[in-house]
């Protein structure tokens, strides 16, 4: 853009006597009524020549000709004649429109291309922050001036209400996004533009969502959605990544440089030092904790310019569109406030002798200040009183004090009889990664308090509120589950260890639930900092050798579940199909309620099937592998007597190499990028089918080696859970190299190519293996011994998928047995003579050898052997092995066949449902 020619204000702060600086956004809204909606609300536009196609914000149309309009703020770009019909906020006063303040989750930079920050409206061309739970992308060095507005997930205690509106977020929508209202496209890809509702997904038009019905009802997903009304969780002391369950490994590296460097590099890209010897570069701070942390904005401004248009540039850097008669800037030899080893620890020692205000060599340093006032104007939030007003405004000069305040205020809200030792002025700062709150003294003076909030920083004036409260006595109840513990213990020898290894506090700190068979229980704690210290704590202890593990989990209240509702909830292995697992984790954030979605490296299935314990209804998915499906079953199993719904129906999202369950129950050989929208929607119409499970009995009755004295001890029978097939010999013997394998070089394993490469390596190496099975093991089936045939492979099969698909049974009709089925209690015992039999299978061109089916089975090794159970290895030592029927069959969801023909409205409907490949586009 070139130099403006002419400027557009509407409503400038200076018509206001009464609000003053920080009464900009109700000066503008009270300006844009008066008009007729005919100015912007906040924005600063002046008229710019353009000098780069440049598309409009509002209407997304190119703009044809040299001329367009520019906020001198937020850079919304506009055609003259949209300029009124412009109804989204500057960036300015954003946070002062935000309804219930909730702070961001951010997870580690990256970059994402076709996406606009939502702060400065620029595209993310460099590595850019984008939150976990909301549809959010900001800039590096624009995320602390982003708005606490992220989705309310759960009630904490503060603002709790069981009607939802729709939480709206701009721009970022596909190209080819339609308007709900007028049917029209609403989304581009080269600005940001358009509305979503980050909870039911509908799209608008910024001019289309104002008349939308406000309440939303979750959208198509609605009886997926575990409803914000239903969850409660304490959260003060914790971050959004704790609530959430997010992995901080790879959050750790960003959090070292999002403090020091952030702010220095973002500015850098929006300024660039000028080679122009009529332009001058300065660092600007916002206030004191700026200086300490040397977080400065880069301004640009011409060697001859007035004070007050430096101070003018300096306020829009930090996104404030206050009148500049109320600001001032000062070098560092003039704050008296700073110590030396601050100047020290910025490199102003160098700068200390300033003498002029423009320099030619390197960036000056000055500091932004509010001027003064013996008076002014604040805004009390009654919110939490539910009084059906968004604030009142009230004068304050150099003797209101909190208490004063407080009076003053309650009989505008219809409060003046109640007494005021009843309420609490409480100060609220709504940081974009952490909302805090403060309760003030009844004493302060308040033009002490903004006085000394400015002097921090102007920016975190600009983003702080005062609510008066009711006192009342709050009940902190915060759940952590821990796991990690010795099983099978009691719940008073659970207690003693946690009193020796954490020192908990019994006073604030209880037992609530005790897992014996899984070592973990859940502290009811009533002490935000004990919980947050038993918290930090646990990830550096170990018992046993063990480590233990912390997750915070919500609270679910059965009670205020719809009838109609059967959340969702979802188990994701991320290190299951490369990095899909971690995409997927980030989409079903955002279309499902972040509090259903559980990280299984985290804690595992206990801490979800315990949050949902008390749901009368719900259904699992799964995303992973088939070991991660038995992962889940088998928790499912030794939980499912202290679940209300004790027999959730699950469903698969195959991410593993062989998918052999996900491919039979129709879910596809593997998860190759579709829209996490529709499997959702897949899910939903499943239909529910039984699976038989079985019980694997291996009991060795070869003494363990290095036995004390000589005297030989067997080793104890083992017991494991089998879903898909048990494999015996050359089948369980490639499984067994390709597991070393992967354990010697477990990053080479993102594929399943790659995987499926290392299988046929390893198969090639034992073409010429001969093993006589059939002459080392024994097999018994219902109580009769059958006789083996020369194999070298024997596998018994429950679902009819093998090997990645591969039918081992065959079609063929065979009077001698039944035709299989997943849920007949049946068993089929199949052999294979070899690698090359194998590899026949696999291809189509052969089927295994049908040895027998049957219900239990008894197989007798007479040497160590290698034994596979749905693709886990090991070399089992001589023995009996006893496979047999592990009680009631589970309930798996099959999609349905129709889904298909379903798909193409389905993405009409909802066009840019976060799909997992948005970050590489």
């Amino acid at each position: 853009m070139a130099d403006g020619t002419r400027s557009l204000r509407g409503g400038s702060p200076a018509s206001s006597p009464v609000l003053g600086g920080r009464g900009r956004a109700a000066v503008v809204a009270a300006a844009a009524a008066a008009a007729g909606g005919s100015i912007p609300p906040g924005h600063g536009f002046r008229r710019v020549t353009l000098t780069k196609p440049t598309f409009c914000h509002y209407c997304t149309d190119f703009i044809w000709g040299l001329a367009g309009y520019q906020c001198e703020v937020c850079n919304f770009m506009s055609h003259e004649k949209c300029l009124k019909n412009v109804k989204i906020p500057c960036s300015c006063i954003a946070p002062s429109l935000v309804r219930v303040p909730v702070a961001h989750c951010f997870g580690p930079p990256g970059h994402y291309k076709r996406k606009f920050c939502t702060v400065c409206r620029k595209s993310l061309e460099s590595p850019a922050f984008r939150c976990e739970v909301c549809e959010l992308h900001v800039h590096t060095d624009c995320i602390l001036f982003a708005c606490s507005d992220c989705r309310q997930c759960h009630q904490d205690g503060h603002q709790d209400h069981d009607t939802y509106h729709h939480h709206w977020r701009e721009g970022n929508l596909s190209s080819s996004a339609r308007c709900e209202v007028c049917k029209k496209t609403c989304g581009s890809s080269e600005v940001l533009s358009g509305m979503r509702c980050e909870w039911c997904g509908i799209l608008a038009h910024a001019a289309c969502y104002i008349i939308v019905t406000p309440e939303c009802t979750f959208g198509r997903l609605r009886n997926m959605i575990l409803p914000p009304s239903c969850v409660r969780l304490f959260s003060r002391n914790f971050s959004k990544l704790h609530c959430f369950r997010i992995s901080e490994n790879l959050q750790t590296e960003s959090d070292e440089d999002d403090d020091v460097d952030g702010s220095t590099q973002g500015s850098a890209k929006d300024v660039q030092i000028s080679t122009d010897s009529s332009k001058q570069t300065l660092k600007i701070f916002d206030g004191n904790d700026a200086v300490k942390r040397n977080q400065f904005r880069l301004i640009s401004v011409p060697r001859i310019a007035k004070n007050e248009e430096v101070v003018e540039a300096a306020l829009r850097a930090y996104y404030i569109n206050d009148d500049q008669q109320e600001y001032e800037l000062q070098t560092f030899t003039q704050q008296a406030l700073l110590s030396d080893d601050v100047i020290n620890r910025n490199d102003a020692a160098e700068d200390s002798n300033l003498g002029s205000v423009f320099r030619e060599s390197v960036p000056e340093a000055w500091i932004i200040r509010a001027k003064p006032k013996d008076e002014e104007v604040i805004r009390i939030y009654p919110a939490w009183l539910k009084v059906g007003m968004a604030y009142v405004s009230l004068r304050v000069n150099k003797d209101s004090t909190t208490q004063t305040v407080i009076k003053e205020v309650l009989p505008l809200l219809g409060r003046q009889t109640e007494c005021l030792q009843n309420f609490k002025l409480v100060e609220v700062l709504m940081g974009s990664k952490q909302v805090q709150r403060m309760v003030l003294d009844n004493q302060e003076l308040i033009l002490n308090r903004l006085k000394d909030i400015r002097k921090t920083s102007i920016r975190q004036m600009n983003q702080t509120r005062f609510y008066i409260v009711e006192n009342s006595k709050s009940i902190v109840r915060v759940n952590l589950f821990v796991g990690g513990l010795p099983p099978q213990l009691s719940p008073e020898e659970y207690t003693n260890i946690l009193k020796d290894e954490l020192a908990i506090k019994t006073n604030v700190v209880s037992v609530s639930h005790v897992y014996q068979a899984q070592g973990a229980v859940v502290l009811e704690i009533s002490c935000f900092s004990e919980a947050e210290r038993i918290y930090m704590l646990v990830k550096d202890t170990t018992v046993n050798d063990k480590p233990l593990n912390a997750v915070v989990i919500p609270e679910v209240m059965a009670s205020k579940v719809p009838q109609n509702c059967c959340p969702l909830l979802v188990f994701v292995n991320p290190k299951s199909g490369g990095l899909k697992g971690r995409d997927l984790l980030y989409s079903f954030r955002k279309l499902l309620n972040p509090h259903q979605v559980f990280e299984l490296t985290n804690g595992g299935p206990l801490p979800g099937f315990h949050t949902f314990s008390k749901v009368p209804s719900f259904r699992v998915l799964v995303c992973g592998g088939d070991g991660t499906v038995g992962w889940v079953l088998g928790a499912l199993e030794e939980i499912r007597h202290k679940l209300v719904c004790s027999e959730p129906s699950v469903a698969i999202l195959p991410l593993g190499t062989g998918n052999d369950l996900g491919r039979v129950l129709r879910w596809g050989a593997g998860y190759s990028g579709e829209d996490p929208y529709s499997i959702l929607v897949s899910v939903d119409e499943a239909d529910d089918v039984l699976m038989d499970r079985w019980t694997i009995l291996l009991d060795a009755e070869e003494p363990a080696e290095g036995a004390e004295n000589g005297v030989a001890e067997p080793e104890p029978p083992k017991i494991v859970q089998m879903n898909n097939y048990c494999g015996l010999g050359i089948d369980a013997e490639l499984s067994l190299d390709f597991h070393h394998a992967r354990e010697e070089e477990p990053g080479k394993f993102n594929s399943r190519f790659h995987n499926k490469g290392v299988y046929v390596k390893v198969g090639l190496q034992k073409i010429s293996h001969t093993r006589n099975l059939h002459k080392d093991i024994k097999l018994q089936v219902d109580q009769h011994e059958v006789e083996l045939p020369s194999i070298e492979g024997l596998i018994f099969i429950n679902i009819p998928s093998w090997g990645s698909g591969a039918d081992l049974w065959g079609s063929e009709s065979d009077n001698r047995f039944e035709k299989p089925r997943i849920d007949d209690g049946l068993l089929e015992v199949v052999g294979v003579t070899g690698v090359v039999h194998m590899g026949q299978v696999q291809g189509g061109f052969r089927s295994g050898i049908r040895i027998a089916q049957g219900s239990y089975f008894r197989v007798t090794l007479l040497k160590p052997i290698p034994v596979q159970v749905d693709g886990e290895p090991w070399i089992q030592a001589p023995g009996q092995i006893i496979i047999s029927a592990a009680g009631p069959k589970v309930h798996m969801l099959k999609k349905s066949k129709q889904k298909q023909k379903k798909t193409g409205s389905l993405r009409e409907v909802r066009v840019d449902s976060m799909s997992v490949s948005e970050g590489g586009r």
